[in-house]
């Protein structure tokens, strides 16, 4: 019998899955197909902690598939040939796919396309995991936007997004062999470091669901002032979900249109946007996890990786900066304020490049994606587009007694200090150095002074 493959990249779910229900209105048995593809040219590997997430998300896909009949096949090397070889399998004459932005991605696409329409296949591609597609907001001149607050005015003032569509009831697979997802040994070992992240999330569409209605059924009211706190629950913690497409940003818009039009609303519509506009820069620099986006960051003087060791396992000496980064290696997340803090004393109190940090948070993110990881580590370095000013330098201290006054946060991931009262934001104050204190690392680096050298550094590059 005649069947289509779905080949599944980041839209591990079943609804509001535009290939998936192209596929379906054939009337065909569909080939539900996830490709590991590490062979491809230009493909950047994944990271340990979203390998973990990848491993649990196909799982629960797997489980869902099954559950109507159907079933989600695995194979691991390069996409065209995979695909080649299911074609054979299966007798598939159609082949769909949801787009993706990074120019790698692209140009694998681009050749299955054109392989599969010269052996006579129906082959198209959908827009799933964007409300925009890159090249549809565009400035006056028809170029792309640099700066977020006009791409945004022009994104609302587009047509709306559409609705979401709905899971299918049914799925019926031709039975193509999968290989054992075991077998492609994505889990941590020797260590297991995972377990931390098993506590805090579940991955796959049925724990993205409840992400969503959580925090569109109450936890969007209080998101503005909220989403700044660290020691709080105030973010919707989305962002590994979709970063997966285990649900859609049409999903989550279409969420916040019960819910009350308020200014929570409307700053967390904002985020969606800024997600859209990270990704614009990706489609436009596909080099912007490995390139500066503003070209005269090219002469500045990086000084080397001192205190990277001390940054990486939350020994610096700032309670902010190491609560944030301990709090990454236990959850493989971080709040988003205490992300720009810890970025900001790495690319400018240590002066390490940009480049080393993003590396990092791919690696230990579990929603690091190619857009956005880049995108806000450059911003924070002040080398991307509508970056932060690069003489903005975040000071952990300011930032922890503003956001986190009453030290909840620090407390909770850095609990040798637990038993400091308003002394936790600067424990190298203390005069009893044997007390509560006793074992937590000096400052490895002076605020001040490192401020001053970064600072001479910019003046140099600017001047230069």
């Amino acid at each position: 019998m005649v069947s289509s493959i779905v080949w599944l990249r980041d839209d591990l779910r079943l609804a509001d899955n535009p290939a998936l229900d192209a596929a379906l209105q054939r009337g065909n048995p569909v080939c539900l197909v996830y490709v590991l593809d590490e062979e491809s040219p230009g493909l950047r590997p994944l990271g340990g902690a979203a390998s973990w997430w990848l491993h649990h998300s196909l799982e629960a896909l797997g489980r869902q598939a099954e559950a109507l009949g159907g079933a989600l096949t695995l194979r691991r090397g390069g996409a065209a040939a995979v695909l080649q070889a299911l074609v054979e399998e299966t007798g598939a004459d159609a082949v769909f796919w949801n787009r993706r932005y990074g120019g790698p991605e692209r140009a694998v696409d681009a050749g299955i396309k054109s392989w599969a329409e010269e052996q006579g296949l129906a082959a198209a591609s959908f827009q799933a995991n964007l409300l925009f597609e890159p090249w549809q907001i565009q400035t006056g001149s028809g170029g792309p936007y640099k700066v977020f607050s006009p791409f945004w005015r022009a994104c609302l003032e587009a047509p709306e997004p559409r609705k979401p569509l709905e899971a299918p009831p049914a799925l019926s697979s031709p039975g193509a062999g999968s290989e054992d997802l075991a077998a492609w040994h994505l889990l941590p070992r020797d260590p297991d470091w995972s377990g931390g992240l098993a506590a805090t999330w579940q991955p796959g569409e049925q724990g993205a669901w409840a992400r969503l209605e959580d925090f569109a059924g109450g936890g969007v009211e209080g998101y503005a002032s909220a989403r700044e706190r660290p020691g709080v629950e105030g973010s919707s913690r989305l962002s590994p979900h979709l970063r997966f497409g285990e649900i859609s940003p049409f999903q989550v818009w279409e969420e916040l249109r019960h819910a009350p039009e308020t200014e929570d609303a409307r700053v967390f519509r904002s985020e969606l946007g800024w997600r859209e506009f990270c990704w614009q820069l990706l489609y436009f620099n596909p080099q912007l996890a490995t390139r500066n986006y503003r070209p005269e960051f090219d002469g500045f003087s990086w000084a080397g990786r001192q205190g990277l060791a001390a940054w990486k396992r939350g020994r610096t000496g700032y309670p902010l900066v190491d609560a944030g980064m301990r709090q990454l290696w236990q959850t493989g997340w971080m709040h988003n304020r205490v992300r720009m803090a810890t970025a900001s004393f790495l690319v400018k109190n240590l002066l390490i490049d940009w480049r080393v940090g993003e590396s990092w948070f791919w690696d230990t993110l579990v929603d690091a994606d190619a857009a956005n990881n880049p995108a806000n580590w450059q911003w924070v370095a002040g080398s991307g587009a509508d970056a932060s000013p690069y003489f903005r330098i975040f000071n952990p201290v300011t930032q922890s007694r503003k956001f986190d006054a009453a030290g909840d946060y620090l407390r909770r991931y850095v609990p040798e200090l637990a038993g400091l009262g308003k002394q936790i934001h600067e424990p190298w104050k203390l005069a009893d150095k044997t007390g509560p204190a006793a074992g937590y690392p000096e400052p490895i680096v002076d605020l001040g002074d490192t401020r001053r050298r970064a600072l001479d550094a910019y003046d140099r590059m600017k001047n230069g």
